[in-house]
């Protein structure tokens, strides 16, 4: 049966990525972001790799739960169900600043989207997935989900922290309802919100460090989705940079060349002086 996939924050980044790889498993899609514009930007590029019948984008602002009840209902009424929602949606503060220096709308835009986002979206997609008889929610896990701590960035290491208790919580309280819910676990990919946590002054350092452990959106994306597809377990944490991978890189790193965080810095240097 073909399964369809509603991912939050897919216009761009890995969600897009997402995307793509779903179609190209024969999913139907759902594409999401705030605006109008970026997700008819999002439609029209995959419509020109995968057949149109099989996409649908609604733009959603995940902090507003009207939004998200409308994703949900939009989806439903295009494809008929939703197997697979994934909480993808996430953004960081524009600036790496001690908490304390943080402006307010900066703490509030990434509390309200990164957390009530995903509180807001596994509300919708689980209560309308026991109403249909079953589903599978995925909830995205980043830099701060296992209490790791990076300078600049605790507000978004925050939401991720609460995003793990959160999806722990829900597998217990799904229990015995025909709802399965999964934590998602990318690791280090280049993406504009990669680059958003790159300090000041260490750009050398995290240069280094990403050519070790970072690797591209379609690498990442087409590992995750097959084992989504391949995943009935709740519970699940499907991570792609595990610690032995890790270890492993570090290892290997004097022997073998990755280029992976000199291409996006160079690009990320590129698009500011062309600002």
């Amino acid at each position: 049966m073909m399964k369809t996939a509603v991912i939050t924050g897919s216009t761009r980044g890995i969600g897009l990525g997402l995307a793509q790889q779903f179609l190209s498993r024969g999913c139907q899609v759902v594409v999401s972001g705030r605006s109008e514009a970026s997700v008819r930007r999002a439609v029209e590029t995959l419509s020109a790799s995968y057949p149109a019948e099989y996409i649908h984008g609604q733009a959603c602002d995940v902090s507003q739960l009207a939004d998200v009840q409308k994703l949900w209902d939009s989806a439903v009424s295009r494809f008929g169900r939703v197997d697979i929602w994934i909480n993808n949606a996430a953004i960081n503060t524009p600036e790496q600043l001690p908490a304390w220096e943080q402006p307010q709308d900066a703490i509030t835009s990434v509390i309200e989207t990164n957390l009530l986002g995903v509180i807001y979206g596994c509300k919708v997609a689980i209560s309308g997935m026991i109403a249909q008889g079953g589903g599978h929610v995925y909830n995205m896990e980043g830099s701060g989900s296992g209490g790791e701590v990076m300078i600049g960035n605790a507000m978004y290491g925050t939401t991720k922290a609460g995003l793990r208790y959160l999806t722990k919580a829900l597998v217990v309280e799904t229990k015995g309802h025909p709802v399965k819910v999964s934590y998602l676990s990318p690791g280090i990919v280049t993406t504009d919100l990669l680059m958003q946590t790159v300090p000041a002054g260490k750009e050398a350092e995290t240069e280094r460090i990403f050519n070790i452990l970072a690797d591209d959106v379609e690498t990442v994306t087409a590992w995750l989705v097959e084992r989504i597809l391949a995943n009935d377990k709740s519970g699940a944490r499907i991570v792609w940079l595990t610690p032995s991978k890790i270890m492993r890189r570090f290892m290997l790193a004097p022997l073998r060349k990755r280029d992976v965080g000199t291409r996006m810095m160079r690009a990320a240097s590129s698009a500011h002086s062309n600002l």
